[in-house]
């Protein structure tokens, strides 16, 4: 009795490492990543277990000129709900719903793209730390396209100053 106890303690003692790194490799994805253009910011959250993003900065947060809205921040002006033309696009939640699959893959969400008003099924992999493609699909992942963002990295102390510096010199002229 004692030995088929000692058995089973020691087999779950040798699970339980693995166990532990899925619920780190799961959250590997939790983080801020740049677009592949660099347009845009995503921060990718957990919440109740499935994994969402949000846009957290825009490279132009304002409509450019020859826009009719110039100067106006960017809204949700192509969603096909009247209502919701009106969100602001920072801050809006444009990854919803995955799951962690494994081997680096989130699957069964959905990724809204605010440029066509369009919500489509979506598929994230981790292909290493730094690189995330996200592929948006009709019905099947086959029909799609893929974008690679880029882990954010935030800037240095120095890279912070010279960035601050430059931005207060644009606002002086």
């Amino acid at each position: 009795m004692r030995k088929s106890a000692a058995a089973l303690l020691t087999m779950v003692l040798m699970l339980l490492p693995p166990a532990l790194c899925a619920a780190d490799e799961a959250d590997g994805i939790v983080d801020q990543w740049v677009t592949e253009k660099g347009e845009a910011r995503f921060e990718i959250f957990k919440e109740k277990g499935k994994y969402h993003g949000k846009i957290v900065w825009l490279k132009e947060p304002t409509y450019p000129p020859g826009d009719p809205e110039v100067g106006k921040p960017v809204r949700d002006r192509n969603n096909p709900d009247p209502f919701k033309r009106d969100r602001p696009i920072l801050g809006l939640q444009l990854l919803s719903d995955f799951t962690y699959a494994g081997r680096n893959t989130w699957v069964n969400g959905t990724i809204y793209n605010a440029d066509d008003g369009r919500t489509y099924k979506a598929k994230l992999t981790l292909k290493n730390h730094d690189k995330l493609h996200v592929r948006g699909y009709i019905g099947i992942s086959l029909f799609g396209g893929t974008t690679v963002w880029t882990r954010y990295e935030k800037p240095k102390e120095s890279e912070k100053e010279n960035t601050q510096h430059v931005e207060e010199s644009k606002e002086n002229t």
